[in-house]
């Protein structure tokens, strides 16, 4: 009988003391490290990061008296745009047309980077060994793939979500609720609930569906070399019979990661105080010292604190390396139980015992030669 969540609870944990703490390697665990950032598999409270503001240049203008005499135009007639802010428009237009595009190439290849390293994160979790080089050499193609799911997935969810949202706004917009409000603020509100719990349902159905994917949909690729479509067919094929089971796997994998989402996100106050209160020292010393903001200590505090927050999300990966083995460790033996294929590699069977070497057999016993007969005499 393939074994319930609850039970594979234990063997999970028991997989991460022994590849994590058994035989302690820093090696491992940094490289682990990195590659639960990659792969998306940190567990620990969110952290939000802001920047320190932002100033707009601003455009040149007349004197007050100078625009209240120009403000008075003919009637129908209209003011002509200055040529000096036509060109600036221009050219924010164009850092728009260039940030969209730079946003969708760093998006995608991060998004490749992570299918690739989620490949990485099981090898390296069902090896109990951890080699970013080699992983990367052997998970390239399947992560391709993978890669290729991702955007499906993306583009499916972007597009269903605009029609479960513009739908009802266009109905609404043509039926004139916009128009007087107070009148259809009945239905307004009324609809507002229904789009809400809809919209709810949808975040809820893309959440299963994406932990799917990570948990089970890899290592189906993985091990029999399979694209995402033969993998979700094999995959799905699985889960029917099991409904349930499945269910409370996902139930107990949401409760585990709020439970690591605070634990660990208590443990990385500690990389946080160790980064960012020596940062702020450095500041306050500064405004001290009489430095004031200018291109070049702008410029250098950016450089500065994007390093810092580098640093800083390296070491909370590095504190939650336990979390980063666990939570595949828990996928991988609850599917093992269901994959034989997965489950011979998980579990190998233990080596036969050496039979004890056989003593050889002593020589056949020969009968020793007879001695020469004696010559008669005479």
């Amino acid at each position: 009988m393939p074994v319930s969540a609850v039970d594979c609870v234990q063997p999970a944990l028991q997989h991460a003391r022994e590849q994590l703490f058994t035989r302690f390697r820093f090696g491992q665990w940094s490289r682990l490290a990195l590659v639960g950032i990659l792969a998306a598999e940190l567990h620990v409270g969110g952290c939000s990061f802001g920047n320190f503001g932002n100033s707009w240049p601003r455009i040149p203008h007349k004197n007050q008296s100078e625009l209240l005499s120009s403000s008075r135009l003919p009637f129908g007639a209209y003011p002509s745009i200055p040529h000096h802010i036509s060109e600036h428009i221009a050219q924010f237009l164009g850092l728009i047309v260039v940030g969209i595009f730079a946003f969708i190439v760093l998006t995608s290849v991060l998004l490749y980077v992570n299918s690739v390293f989620r490949f990485i994160l099981f090898d390296s979790v069902l090896r109990r060994q951890c080699s970013i080089g080699e992983g990367w050499r052997n998970c390239r193609r399947a992560g391709g793939r993978f890669f290729l799911w991702q955007i499906v997935f993306q583009i499916s969810a972007s597009l269903f979500l605009a029609i479960l949202i513009g739908l009802p706004l266009a109905l609404a917009l043509a039926a004139g609720w916009t128009t007087d409000l107070r009148q259809h603020i009945g239905r307004t509100v009324a609809g507002a609930i229904v789009l809400g719990g809809l919209f709810l349902v949808f975040v809820l159905i893309a959440a299963v569906v994406h932990v799917l994917a990570r948990d089970f949909l890899v290592p189906i690729m993985a091990l029999e070399n399979l694209d995402f479509a033969d993998g979700w067919h094999r995959l799905l094929t699985m889960i029917r019979p099991e409904k349930g089971r499945y269910a409370v796997y996902l139930l107990l994998k949401l409760v585990l990661s709020i439970a690591a989402g605070i634990l660990f996100g208590i443990i990385a106050l500690l990389p946080g105080l160790l980064v960012f209160v020596p940062a702020a020292l450095a500041v306050v010393a500064g405004h001290t010292a009489g430095m004031g903001w200018s291109v070049t200590t702008i410029s250098l505090a950016i450089i500065v604190g994007t390093l810092l927050l580098l640093v800083f999300i390296y070491l909370v990966a590095l504190v939650c390396v336990p979390a980063t083995v666990f939570f595949p460790a828990y996928a991988l033996y609850f599917l093992a139980a269901r994959y034989p294929a997965l489950d011979a590699l998980l579990n190998p069977a233990p080596p036969a015992p050496e039979l004890p070497p056989v003593p050889e057999s002593p020589p056949p016993f020969e009968t020793p030669p007879l001695p020469p007969s004696a010559e008669p005499i005479g």
